[in-house]
């Protein structure tokens, strides 16, 4: 209609204000964060920073106004977002966005704890050629099967105990938990749980994705702004080297009373074990 125009016409003229954003995807790395922005912005009502802005951890010093300044503008009715997902392991990151906004609503894509180590080890892999094996990063000693878990790969993914930092600051309720796996099973559902949750109209649906078998991902039809179908890019869905099975046996023994207490913190089971 002719206010649906207006409206494009107003961005088209640089029109629109920058907003500083009321939803942040701030977690977790590996989780399938990059798949859920690119999703969430077939959105018209959705407007995202692309790159990863890292304000609340990395330059906060910076201020709000540098801040706000990154985001894209909007109109009246359409959210602003960015996603940073180291966000969801910084200490200082729920005291700061809750100082921005107590309002904040706040996506964390969580993943095996398992699988998650070992895409983030082989995104390292991949820049960094020579570094040690997996195995030999995972153990503090390996004959004592003592895990390091001061190796960021193995902490990230200890979800409850950075969850009850983010909980002293933001009630449960504000915080929406996708599923990396369901994201993948089932993107449209996925996707609908979060349009729900930032008070969005259901647009995005199953007709919106078709599943390209050679990558073992869903893709979208036609990208914001495009009418052609759009992948995530060749870094995504990297293959894992190939793991010690008694490794990954030792992590998923690690992981489980942390995964449980997740589920019960989130009330979810999110089916790792």
């Amino acid at each position: 209609g002719a206010a649906g125009t207006a409206g494009t016409l107003a961005l088209l003229l640089g029109e629109g204000s920058k907003r500083l954003p009321q939803a942040i995807i701030i977690g977790v790395k590996k989780g399938g964060t990059r798949a859920l922005l690119e999703f969430l912005r077939v959105h018209p009502d959705v407007r995202a920073v692309g790159a990863e802005p890292h304000f609340f951890d990395r330059n906060y010093e910076r201020g709000l106004a540098w801040y706000r300044d990154l985001m894209p503008r909007t109109l009246e009715g359409q959210i602003t977002m960015e996603k940073t997902p180291s966000y969801f392991v910084t200490k200082e990151a729920p005291a700061r966005i809750s100082s921005m906004s107590k309002g904040t609503k706040l996506i964390v894509v969580v993943r095996d704890p398992v699988t998650r180590a070992i895409s983030d080890y082989t995104q390292t892999l991949s820049k960094k050629p020579d570094i040690p094996t997996f195995e030999s990063l995972t153990f503090k000693n390996r004959t004592t099967g003592l895990i390091d878990t001061s190796w960021s790969a193995i902490q990230i993914g200890i979800y409850a105990k950075h969850l009850e930092n983010w909980l002293l600051y933001f009630p449960i309720g504000q915080i929406l938990f996708v599923s990396g796996e369901r994201m993948i099973s089932d993107p449209a559902g996925e996707l609908g749980r979060v349009q729900d949750f930032l008070g969005l109209k259901r647009i995005i649906t199953d007709k919106h994705f078709y599943f390209n078998k050679t990558k073992g991902f869903p893709c979208l039809k036609k990208a914001e702004g495009s009418s052609k179908p759009h992948c995530l890019g060749k870094t995504k869905g990297r293959t894992h080297p190939d793991i010690d099975q008694e490794v990954v046996q030792r992590l998923r023994d690690f992981y489980r009373p942390f995964n449980m207490k997740f589920y019960q913190m989130t009330g979810q089971d999110f089916g790792w074990d």
